[in-house]
């Protein structure tokens, strides 16, 4: 889910439309996006479940015997419904507003920015919870894991709602720039 969101994501809000903040990351921001998304769920789910996000990948472990092949199956069938997931919120964000402006918000998309904050703020909880944890998470790499999610959320979400995902982040500022904020 979280590679197709935040991958596909990447090219359909942010990949190259002028007018957007920052311009459109372009070709490079994209592969930095499904790059980063494999990052931040290695973090996230890799103690769970070593992280197989791609059937290939997984078809490459159960044919080198790493694993049987009712997990190989189960985990390949559960990745593409991941995938459709990740697809149908990406389809609800462009369907419920525009992504011609600056900000969904500052379009008055107020549906759009809802999904959008509340989809990537649980991205970026998942991974600050999986990289953490006492017993499976990331250690002393926790923090690199979490800066370089915030990193990829950004890249997908600041063209929608110029992003948040921190209520004291989107609190203060508009204490002092008003309503529109």
């Amino acid at each position: 889910m979280v590679l197709v969101l935040m991958g596909c994501g990447s090219a359909v809000f942010a990949g190259s439309m002028a007018g957007t903040v920052g311009a459109g990351v372009g070709t490079v921001g994209v592969a930095l996006a499904f790059g980063l998304s494999v990052v931040a769920m290695a973090y996230a789910i890799g103690g769970i479940s070593g992280c197989h996000i791609n059937p290939a990948i997984t078809l490459g472990v159960f044919l080198t015997s790493r694993m049987n092949g009712k997990d190989a199956g189960m985990y390949m069938i559960f990745q593409v419904i991941g995938a459709i997931i990740g697809s149908a919120i990406l389809f609800a964000l462009v369907s419920t507003g525009a992504h011609d402006g600056p900000t969904a918000t500052g379009d008055g998309e107020m549906l759009q920015a809802f999904i959008a904050e509340a989809v990537f703020t649980f991205i970026f909880v998942l991974v600050v919870l999986g990289s953490t944890d006492p017993k499976k998470g990331a250690g002393n790499l926790a923090g690199l894991a979490i800066g370089l999610t915030l990193v990829l959320v950004h890249i997908v979400c600041i063209p929608i709602t110029g992003t948040s995902v921190n209520p004291a982040r989107s609190i203060a500022p508009a204490l002092f720039q008003g309503g529109e904020a």
